[in-house]
């Protein structure tokens, strides 16, 4: 086992429900984000950023096109002979076959995890779009002595939106955990829990193996939260940029952020940058009537219309007369002439035919699922 070695494990899942029809054939993981990015992108690439190269992804189900992004690794510099990436297959060891939540997950992965030489194991989610240098959080873990650290993020929140989310008190001087919440009746600026936690292999695989004996399979439910006053835990604040993406408003939301340039500078810096599936494309091809402010635009495209504040993803085709203004465009869909769509979400290879109008609202865009022909 080497020295402060850790081992990285993502689970691609956890978060379908909540993401309605952007997951209904895809995973959390795989959901298209930015134009050009899966979610994993970011989890996978603050990883390989901070010197993590055995990592682990958990899938569950409708894994295909998660498997056909990550492949063997190689956009993360993962694809070795040892280590690299692994993909995990969804099964647990209960015999109950699909797992019901992270520690029967983890039970099903456990062969790989204690076959690796790594002394500590870093766990994440992938709902949480950030870029985060989770050196300063391993070192921070180790140097505190504690057994489990969590990651948390100050933010604002409304009980509409408690839900998904699990809410940390601590001591403010030692970062002791006194107290983790889910889905409390909360309001103001709370420690948010962003689903990222560490600690000894060891350590996880007693909790795993207590879980199997008395058949508990919640991570937050039937181990933390029960260990608050019997392990020492700790809480890490993260305060970069990051949205959590629970849904299809805050999906809508964070991907219109992006059209901050300061968003963009805090979320891709040229020393951490965000890895994704190369895929070789022209640049995009703007027509004499092509009109484009303040949007991103992925190579592969080809503008003949009016875009504004939107971003559209690779391969997108616009027509002439089209007025695009507020939407998410995703890979190959194709806009004929004289449409009109205003707060859109296009998931990849829809058919908009000429001379549609389509208008939602910022909290209630429209969504077109994949395939789609309107």
């Amino acid at each position: 086992m080497r020295e402060n070695k850790v081992l990285g494990i993502i689970f691609s899942n956890m978060h379908d429900n909540a993401l309605g029809e952007l997951t209904q054939h895809r995973t959390t993981g795989s959901v298209p984000f930015g134009g050009r990015y899966r979610l994993i992108d970011f989890a996978l690439s603050s990883m390989v950023n901070s010197g993590i190269d055995n990592i682990g992804i958990i899938t569950k189900q409708n894994y295909q096109s998660l498997m056909d992004h990550v492949g063997a690794g190689r956009p993360w510099d993962l694809a070795r002979k040892r280590g690299g990436l692994v993909i995990l297959p969804p099964f647990a060891n209960t015999g109950s076959g699909i797992y019901r939540g992270r520690l029967e997950a983890l039970q099903g992965a456990m062969s790989y995890i204690q076959h690796n030489d790594a002394k500590y194991v870093l766990l994440s989610d992938c709902n949480i779009v950030a870029n985060v240098d989770l050196r300063d959080f391993i070192n921070t873990h180790i140097k505190s002595g504690a057994q489990i650290t969590l990651m948390t993020r100050s933010a604002q929140i409304e009980p509409e939106g408690c839900q998904e989310l699990s809410i940390v008190s601590f001591d403010e001087e030692t970062r002791q955990i006194n107290d983790i919440r889910t889905r409390p009746e909360a309001k103001g600026v709370q420690d948010v829990y962003m689903n990222v936690i560490i600690m000894e292999k060891v350590l996880l695989e007693r909790l795993v193996a207590e879980a199997k004996s008395h058949d508990r399979y919640s991570l937050m439910r039937h181990a933390l939260q029960p260990s608050i006053h019997k392990l020492d835990m700790r809480a890490y604040e993260f305060k970069g940029f990051t949205r959590r993406i629970g849904g299809m408003e805050t999906f809508f939301n964070a991907n219109m952020a992006l059209l901050n340039p300061q968003v963009r500078a805090d979320l891709f810096p040229s020393e951490r940058p965000i890895y994704t599936k190369i895929r070789d494309q022209v640049p995009v091809k703007y027509g004499l009537s092509a009109k484009v402010s303040n949007s991103l635009i992925a190579d592969g495209c080809i503008i003949n219309g009016t875009v504004e504040n939107s971003v559209i993803f690779r391969g997108v085709k616009i027509g002439r007369g089209v007025i695009l203004r507020n939407c998410i465009v995703m890979q190959d869909t194709y806009i004929e002439d004289n449409a009109h769509l205003e707060y859109v979400i296009t998931d990849k290879d829809v058919l908009v035919k000429d001379s549609r109008t389509l208008i939602g609202c910022d909290t209630h865009p429209i969504y077109l699922a994949k395939g789609s022909s309107i």
